[in-house]
C-alpha cells in the first residue's frame, strides 16, 4: 500500500479525490491538509463522505508517497517552496502552476494528458495535472492535429458551476446562476495557452484557437463543441478518432449525440462529431471534477505507479 496525502483536502477536487481513495485497492490515506479547517472532520464539511473517511483535517503535512496538490492557481510552487518533499514522492498539482513552465527545482513537472504522454507518465515523480477544460477541448482536437488539419478553431465550452471553485463569488450564487447563462473571459480564457502548446507541438502547421466559455447553471460537468473546416469524408474522421482512441480506457467516440449526463461522475470523455459541407463540428463531454480533475489525477498516479490505468476509477453515471 502507498500513502496518499491531499493538500487542500476541504476544497471541491480535494473532496473528490478523497471519495475516490478511500475505494483504491493500492493506496492509504495519511493525512488531509487544510489551512482554513484544522481539527475538523471531513465529513462534517462534506456530509456525503461520512462512513467513507472520517479523518479530520490537519495543518500539520507528513511525509507520504503521492502527494496531491488542490491548492488554488498560482500557490503550488509556494507550498512546494515553504514544504521542501522528498525526492521520491510522486506529486501530482492539480493548480496551474507546473502546466506551462514544468520546472522547479530538481523537479520537471510532466503533463498529464494520459491519452498523449502515458510513455512520459509512467515512472513519474512530478505531474502536472492538465485544466478541466483544456482537457475537454484537446481531447477534441488532438486526432486532427495529428493529421496536421488545424488552423482556425472556434470553440464554445459551457460549464457548471463547481469549475469556479468553491469560494462564493458573485457568479457561483444559486440565485444568480439558477435559470441563467453568461459568458466569460471571451478569447482570454487562462486554459488557452495551455491547449495551444499541446495541440501546436502535434500539428504541422501553427494553429489559432478562438474560446468562448460559458456558465451553466448545473453543478458539474463540461460540454464544448469545437468548430474547423476540413475536407475529409466525416466516416473517414471518425476512424481516425477512433483509432486515436483505440487503446484509452476513459474516452469514447460516439456516432451519435452525446450529452452531459453520459459523464458526470465518471472519468470518462465521450465524443461526437458532425459535419455539413467542408464545416466539422467535434462536441465533447466530461465532468470537469473528475476526468477534469480528480479522475485524471487518480489516473495519473496509477500510471505513474504502473498500476492499471482504470483502477478505483469504474464509475458509472447517474443518467435518467
Amino acid at each position: 500500500m502507498k500513502t496518499v496525502g491531499i493538500i487542500g483536502a476541504n476544497g471541491y477536487t480535494g473532496s473528490e479525490l478523497v471519495r475516490l481513495l478511500a475505494f483504491h485497492p493500492k493506496v492509504s490515506l495519511r493525512f488531509l491538509y487544510s489551512r482554513s479547517h484544522p481539527g475538523t472532520k471531513i465529513s462534517d464539511l462534506y456530509p456525503d463522505l461520512e462512513t467513507v473517511c472520517e479523518m479530520k483535517l490537519t495543518d500539520r503535512p507528513e511525509e507520504t508517497d503521492v502527494l496531491f496538490l488542490c491548492l488554488p492557481h498560482q500557490e503550488s510552487r509556494n507550498w512546494l517552496a515553504q514544504n521542501p518533499v522528498k525526492e521520491e514522492t510522486l506529486v501530482i498539482d492539480l493548480g496551474n502552476d507546473f502546466r506551462l513552465d514544468g520546472n522547479f527545482g530538481n523537479r520537471d513537472f510532466i503533463y498529464g494528458l494520459p491519452e498523449i504522454n502515458k510513455q512520459q507518465l509512467s515512472g513519474a515523480r512530478s505531474i502536472a495535472n492538465p485544466g478541466c477544460f483544456a482537457t475537454a477541448i484537446q481531447l477534441a482536437l488532438l486526432p486532427l492535429a495529428e493529421k496536421g488539419l488545424l488552423n482556425e478553431v472556434y470553440t464554445t465550452g459551457i460549464t457548471g458551476s463547481t469549475g469556479a471553485g468553491q469560494s462564493l463569488q458573485a457568479t457561483t450564487h444559486f440565485t444568480w446562476r439558477n435559470d441563467n447563462i453568461s459568458a466569460y473571459k471571451t478569447l482570454t480564457h487562462q486554459h488557452v495557452d495551455e491547449i495551444l502548446q499541446q495541440l501546436v507541438a502535434s500539428n504541422s502547421n501553427e494553429v489559432s484557437l478562438n474560446f468562448v466559455p460559458w456558465r451553466g447553471d448545473f453543478a458539474r460537468g463540461i460540454f464544448t463543441s469545437s468548430t474547423v473546416k476540413t475536407e475529409a469524408e466525416l466516416s473517414d474522421i471518425e476512424q481516425w478518432f477512433k483509432d486515436f482512441y483505440a487503446e484509452e480506457p476513459f474516452v469514447t467516440v460516439s456516432e451519435k449525440a452525446i450529452d452531459l449526463k453520459q459523464v458526470v461522475n465518471t472519468n470518462r470523455c465521450v465524443i461526437q462529431i458532425e459535419k455539413r459541407g467542408n464545416v466539422n463540428v467535434i462536441h465533447s463531454a466530461i465532468d470537469n471534477l473528475l476526468k477534469g480533475a480528480s479522475g485524471q489525477a487518480v489516473q495519473n498516479m496509477n500510471i505513474a505507479m504502473s498500476w492499471e490505468e482504470n483502477l478505483g476509477l469504474n464509475l458509472k453515471p447517474a443518467a435518467f
